[in-house]
């Protein structure tokens, strides 16, 4: 493998507690039985931090996403500490995006002021659905007024740049529920909005007693008609799941996507970081409260062989796709890699081939969107 190219670098902070676990969530949250550890959290996330310097390359940090669980439970100061920690550590650049997810709740819109001047300028406030019904399907503790009233403080205080989590394929849920849920969202007019399918994952309680969902026709349908909607309202479909105004594409995902490198902290976070000559990946202690006495990290260097699918997974998420320049550089493959996946995947209309740039990109079609997953599998197929 040659000397890889350091891309760009992210930074993930994870929270892990929530005021209530979600039937539908897979991620590591947990509920909170009592008080928040906040301030010994803050300090298990600086101690954290400091297992990935050896391996980061990169002397700043571009944009920074801060999940859960909620990070809206932690207040402005403890949210100021950590960015303060992270810019002691690697300086964050200049014009770094700073985003937090927030949920509608009443506490925590109380607090967004607070959140802007401790330098977040990016609020994703997790919605889901301005259907009450549907809400409570999805053990929301909110409501749709409580969800048009937390956006609507978030411009008061000083959030120009918001994003809408929005789900579809919810519990008998059909195309005009969905298309109504998404009218709700685009009259707020928030500066992107994130509508990805509600999917039944293990180790949920929606797999245990799985709901009753729409059937994949409907389900297309609802994609197709809602991607409608947001096109001609001015958004653009910049991903799968991820529609934007002009120049307000998530700039931490688009790291993501392109195969751009991210430091992982907190409880259960996972990392990408390139070294001189391998890219590795990196997982911390998943319990928080193991985490708080020791966090551990993990770590594996990606093989050769799983190197091209990891790529994929990733740039064909976008409309855009990818250069072969940008193949080569972060992964230290030659292009010739890909030669036989193309053609497979041309021939079946799952990709295309842009010449039209100045440099050649291969371009999902919008069913290789869709249909992500038999795309890559035509990865082994290739080898």
């Amino acid at each position: 493998m040659m000397d890889l190219t350091p891309p760009p670098l992210a930074a993930y902070i994870h929270f892990p507690w929530c005021a209530k676990k979600c039937p539908y969530c897979d991620f590591n949250s947990h509920e909170l039985g009592g008080d928040l550890p906040e301030t010994d959290y803050i300090k298990a996330l600086e101690r954290d931090l400091r297992l990935d310097l050896d391996d980061i390359q990169q002397t700043n940090i571009s944009s920074v996403f801060m999940g859960g669980g909620t990070p809206s439970l932690f207040s402005p100061g403890a949210i100021a500490d950590v960015l303060a920690i992270l810019d002691k550590n690697i300086a964050l650049t200049a014009d770094a995006e700073i985003t937090m997810e927030a949920n509608p709740g009443t506490t925590e819109r109380y607090r967004f002021k607070g959140y802007v001047a401790a330098g977040v300028n990016r609020l994703s406030i997790g919605v889901q659905s301005f259907n009450n019904d549907q809400l409570k399907a999805l053990g929301r503790i909110h409501d749709a007024d409580e969800a048009e009233a937390a956006f609507n403080v978030a411009r008061t205080e000083g959030f120009t740049n918001v994003n809408i989590d929005l789900m579809h394929g919810l519990p008998g849920q059909s195309v005009e529920l969905a298309l109504k849920d998404l009218e709700s969202a685009i009259a707020l007019k928030p500066e992107h909005i994130s509508w990805y399918q509600l999917t039944i994952e293990p180790n949920t309680q929606f797999y245990k007693f799985p709901p009753e969902l729409p059937d994949e026709d409907t389900l297309w349908d609802i994609f197709e008609q809602g991607t409608e909607l947001l096109t001609a309202s001015g958004y653009i479909q910049y991903e799968i799941s991820a529609y934007s105004q002009q120049g307000k594409q998530s700039r931490h995902n688009l790291n993501y996507w392109h195969f751009g490198d991210y430091i992982g902290i907190g409880a259960g976070a996972h990392g990408k970081l390139t070294r001189r000559d391998n890219i590795i990946r990196t997982i911390r202690t998943r319990s928080p409260r193991d985490y708080l006495s020791e966090p551990g990290r993990k770590y594996h260097v990606i093989k050769q062989d799983d190197l091209v699918v990891e790529f994929l997974m990733n740039a064909l998420r976008l409309r855009e796709g990818f250069s072969m320049a940008q193949f080569e550089a972060f992964t230290g493959l030659p292009g010739t890699t890909l030669n036989s996946f193309i053609d497979k995947a041309c021939a079946k209309e799952l990709v295309i081939i842009d010449e039209s740039a100045s440099e050649t990109r291969i371009q999902p079609t919008i069913r290789g969107m869709r249909f992500l997953n038999d795309l890559l599998l035509m990865v082994d197929d290739s080898a």
